[in-house]
Order: C-alpha cells, then sequence, then structure tokens
C-alpha cells in the first residue's frame, strides 16, 4: 500500500539531488558569470595517431577564462565501443557525442601516444567568446550532445568548423568558398598512406560520391586543414582592424619520430599494376606448368590462389553489395567497383579447394566465374566514356582486371589444350613412360 509512495518519494529525491549537481557542473561562462573580456577560445589540434580511426588526427575546442582560472576542452570525437556501436556503425547510423574533460589531462593523454598537439587562440571579440563558450557548454548537455556521424560531412572537427563560422559570422565560410586542392578520395588516400593494404581497401569501397569537386570549407572535415584555414583567415577584431583569426599559436607538444602526413596522395598507380599483372600471369603460368607437365604442384598452387584471391577480393565485393544495398553508408552505393569484384568473386574459393583435389567440374566452374568477371570488368572500362561513370578507381582496375583476365586465360587456356589432337594421347605417353621407369 506504500510501495507506490516510496516509488515517487525516491523519485523525487533524485530529481531533487539532480538539478543541483547539473548546475554545478556548468561553468561559469555557461551560467553567464564569466565575462568575455576574461575569456579565451582556443583551437588545438591533436597530429594522426596508429590506430585507424587516429589516422585522421583530432581537434578540439578550448574555453579558459582566466580571471577565475578556469578551463575545459570540449571534443566532439566522443563514441562508445562495444557490440551496439559496431552494430551502428556497420549500417552508417552511428552516434558520436561531444564530452567535456580537463585540458591538462587530455594534453598528458596525447602526450603519451606522441601526438603533436598544436594550439591557436582565435582572435575573437570578447561578445563572440561568450557567444562560442556558451554554445559549448549548452552542446556537451545530455539533451544535445549526441549528434549522427559521418566521416566527411558532420565529424569532429567540422562541428567545431561550423561553431567558429558562426562565432565570426559566416566569415570562415565565406572565404571557405574557394575551391579546394584535392578531392575527399585525394584526402583520404594520403592520409591512409601509412597502411597501403588499409588504403588500397578503402578505395574499393568508395563511390564517385568522394572525387566531385570540394571547397575548402568542404575540406575542412581534416583538422590540419581546419588549422590552416583559420590560421589564414583575416577577421576584423574588437578594435575593428583586420587581423588574423589565429591571434597566437604555438606548439605544446612536438613529436621527435611523427612525420606530418604526405601533402599528396602517394603514387602507387605503377606498383598496382605490376601486382594485378603478376597475380594475373602467375594463373596462366600455372596453368601451362600443370598441362604441359602434369604438375601436381602446379594445380596445388593454382587452387591456392583462387583460394587466396577469392577471399581477398570476395569478401571486400560482397560487404560492399551489401553496404550499398541495405547501410546508410552512402560514399558505398552505386560502386563501379562492382563490376571487378563482388559475390560472383567469392565462389573461387569453394571452388579453390575443389580444385586442390583435381576436381574436373571445379575446373569448368571456375572459368566460368573469371570470364563472367573479367568481362564485368572489361564493361566497367568501356562504360568510362560515359558521364555517369566517372568514378576515380583506376588504380583498383589496374589492381583487378589482370587478375580476373588472367584466371580466364589460365582456366580457358587449360580448356583450349586439353582439346588438341594428341594432348591425350601425349598424357597417356608420359604416364606410360613414367610407369616403364618404375617397373622392376
Amino acid at each position: 500500500m506504500h510501495r507506490p509512495s516510496l516509488i515517487a518519494s525516491c523519485l523525487l529525491g533524485l530529481l531533487l539531488t539532480a538539478a543541483p549537481a547539473r548546475a554545478a557542473s556548468m561553468p561559469p561562462w555557461g551560467t553567464g558569470e564569466s565575462q568575455g573580456e576574461d575569456l579565451a577560445i582556443l583551437l588545438v589540434t591533436f597530429s594522426p595517431g596508429d590506430d585507424v580511426p587516429s589516422w585522421w588526427g583530432h581537434g578540439s575546442l578550448v574555453v579558459e577564462d582566466r580571471r577565475l582560472r578556469m578551463s575545459r576542452l570540449y571534443n566532439y570525437g566522443m563514441f562508445s565501443f562495444d557490440e551496439a556501436m559496431l552494430a551502428r556503425f556497420a549500417m552508417g547510423r552511428l552516434e558520436f557525442w561531444v564530452g567535456q574533460s580537463s585540458v591538462g589531462g587530455t594534453f598528458r593523454h596525447y602526450e603519451s601516444e606522441d601526438r603533436d598537439i598544436r594550439v591557436q587562440e582565435l582572435n575573437l571579440t570578447p561578445e563572440q567568446r561568450v557567444l562560442v563558450a556558451k554554445r559549448l557548454a549548452e552542446n556537451v548537455l545530455p539533451e544535445n550532445r549526441e549528434y549522427l556521424y559521418h566521416h566527411y560531412n558532420d565529424n569532429c572537427v567540422t562541428r567545431l568548423r561550423d561553431m567558429i563560422d558562426v562565432a565570426t559570422g559566416g566569415q570562415l565560410r565565406e572565404a571557405d568558398r574557394a575551391p579546394g586542392r584535392m578531392t575527399l578520395r585525394e584526402h583520404t588516400r594520403r592520409y591512409t598512406a601509412v597502411n597501403a593494404p588499409m588504403s588500397v581497401l578503402l578505395d574499393f569501397m568508395m563511390n564517385d560520391e568522394i572525387d566531385r569537386p570540394v571547397t575548402k570549407w568542404e575540406e575542412a572535415f581534416l583538422p590540419d586543414e581546419l588549422e590552416a584555414q583559420v590560421a589564414a583567415l583575416q577577421v576584423k577584431g574588437a578594435d575593428g582592424k583586420v587581423e588574423s583569426l589565429a591571434a597566437k599559436s604555438w606548439n605544446h607538444y612536438e613529436s621527435t619520430r611523427r612525420q606530418r602526413p604526405p601533402a599528396e596522395p602517394p603514387a602507387w598507380g605503377p606498383w598496382i599494376l605490376a601486382l594485378g599483372l603478376a597475380l594475373g600471369g602467375l594463373a596462366v603460368g600455372l596453368a601451362c606448368w600443370e598441362r604441359q607437365r602434369r604438375s601436381r604442384v602446379a594445380r596445388l598452387l593454382l587452387g591456392l590462389e583462387n583460394i587466396i584471391v577469392g577471399l581477398a577480393l570476395g569478401l571486400p565485393g560482397t560487404a560492399l553489395l551489401i553496404m550499398g544495398l541495405v547501410t546508410d553508408h552512402t560514399v558505398t552505393h552505386r560502386n563501379e567497383n562492382l563490376l571487378l569484384a563482388n559475390p560472383l568473386t567469392l565462389l573461387a574459393l569453394p571452388f579453390g579447394v575443389a580444385l586442390l583435389w583435381n576436381s574436373q567440374k571445379a575446373r569448368a566452374r571456375l572459368l566460368k566465374v573469371w570470364v563472367v568477371l573479367a568481362a564485368l570488368g572489361v564493361l566497367g572500362v568501356v562504360l568510362k566514356v560515359l558521364p555517369p561513370f566517372d568514378q576515380d578507381n583506376w588504380r583498383l582496375i589496374a589492381l583487378i582486371l589482370p587478375i580476373n583476365l588472367g584466371m580466364a586465360g589460365a582456366f580457358g587456356l587449360d580448356r583450349v589444350l586439353a582439346r588438341l589432337p594428341g594432348a591425350d594421347r601425349a598424357s597417356a605417353g608420359r604416364r606410360d613412360a613414367v610407369a616403364s621407369l618404375k617397373t622392376p
């Protein structure tokens, strides 16, 4: 009988204790206590790290009240790493949020990872500083903090860019209407150059959405680009004079071993083509060796190559098809690379295993699989003459098409040689000769 009232009392108690705690957590610039003259807004840029999410670097905003000697760092790159997060990421619906932390603790963390920490104090009027500080304090509240992450359009750095643009009355966006110096794919390739296989995989997974010309504003999804744009932007200061948006700049910490990302994407085209030709040529060579010498080793190596290629190209191709059909990863939709590798490529895995056991059916099926894939790859090249097929995937064509053609040629050559007059007699003669040598 008293249980409902007990529950109500507990809930009321929680509400009464939660409200003061939330108010106490609000910094003075969120409550209006801070004065614009006492505030400083700092843009902090962290250099790239070792793991894939940190390859792009990171950025944050810091608010300092120098009169009250208080500061907080605002980080829009917060997310929870768990099974639910992986599921949301797979579907293209990853939620990030903005968090706040101590400046010293955050800096020590990045120093421990030996990552550069570069700081720019923004040249804002007192009113603009109050505006930015108050918005950051409001953004970090539970009801405001979450947003749907997009690597290029809405990430932990574009949120800083947008905040700075609001503070400057749109001056940053106006200056950033100028054309960017490279496409989003080229930026992606230069930042992922630290790991060639992962760079090629990401290049394979993304469509022509990142190949169109972009503005400097869109390039500012990268921390380094935003840092450079802030340094270059001229704005009106508190006294009406035109000055750099970066009033002061300094290196809080500088790594002695890390290098900046390359200024241009790596020129891997010739090496990628050489690899594709080598793998395609290897398949043809193994087929000739097996047919001419009846080599068991050649057959096993040809089967093994099909298994490896089927996995290496078939799994990404299958994932690409699924992501393009059922997820919100728009950069994977309508991807021309599906003409080079797709679920059909994955069939090389079981047929390659069967080939290890000298299955003739597997040979016939592998021929069909690779002929279809080679034809699709050639079609993809021919379609390049049409405007809609403008994806920058020549590197993937250079890698995968020679493999498809080589595999198709290997099993096609095997069938042709098997049908040549006297091929069976010659094979039988070699078997008889070997048998006679073994007879006492």
